[in-house]
């Protein structure tokens, strides 16, 4: 399922680093709660790409929109809960319209455009290690996340491979900043496989690591 969040327009521009905005907002929403941790069953994409209206940063004089993806309906109750306490993001933008989405059917092979970078991390030793589109293994390491995730949310008997498409030519890497710190991504669709239940979950959850602060949405 997927709550899609339109906002009033910013009243202030926004930076390109915004996302962590977005991050601080939803868990204002949830308030004190279990989902901050490293492996998130939920999604949050970004704010919809539009040509910068200066070397700073973006203006949105019509709303955006964003939505948060999740296979849990507590959780998402909970942000509707949250926003109609407070409905305020950041950078003068509100939430002004919340709609639900269930899971369309996608049956059991679909391949999804990115809607922000998809991000693959695995702690070797004391060293980090990423991974993107052009690494053979990084198709084992996003089946890998997952067959974690599904696990997590009690879903262990259902099975899906993900694959980048690394026939789409536009694939690309791509530097996201998310607290200062710059995060690079794969930007290349992703073709998920297997029963069409897990298939709908990665449309829900995302795919990769840290699809809880904007990395891995899909559509």
């Amino acid at each position: 399922m997927r709550l899609y969040l339109r906002t009033t327009p910013n009243t202030e521009l926004i930076p390109f680093s915004y996302q962590s905005k977005l991050v601080g907002a939803l868990h204002k929403w949830l308030g004190h709660n279990k989902y901050h941790d490293e492996l998130s069953l939920y999604s949050l994409s970004g704010l919809p790409q539009v040509r910068a209206t200066s070397s700073k940063g973006l203006d949105y004089p019509s709303g955006a929109s964003f939505f948060v993806g999740s296979v849990d309906q507590e959780m998402l109750k909970s942000v509707v809960d949250g926003i109609l306490k407070d409905p305020k993001i950041a950078f003068g933008m509100e939430v002004a319209e919340i709609n639900l989405k269930l899971a369309p059917s996608f049956g059991s092979y679909h391949k999804f455009f990115v809607e922000s970078p998809v991000f693959i991390q695995r702690n070797i030793g004391d060293q980090k290690k990423f991974y993107y589109y052009t690494d053979p293994e990084s198709d084992q390491l996003l089946t890998e996340t997952m067959t974690h995730k599904l696990q997590k949310a009690g879903l262990g008997h259902l099975k899906a491979t993900i694959s980048f498409d690394r026939s789409y030519q536009g694939a690309k890497t791509k530097l996201a900043t998310y607290k200062g710190i710059a995060n690079k991504g794969s930007l290349c669709p992703v073709i998920v496989a297997g029963d069409p239940e897990a298939v709908a979950f990665a449309w829900s959850v995302g795919v990769g690591n840290g699809t809880g602060i904007g990395f891995g949405a899909v559509r």
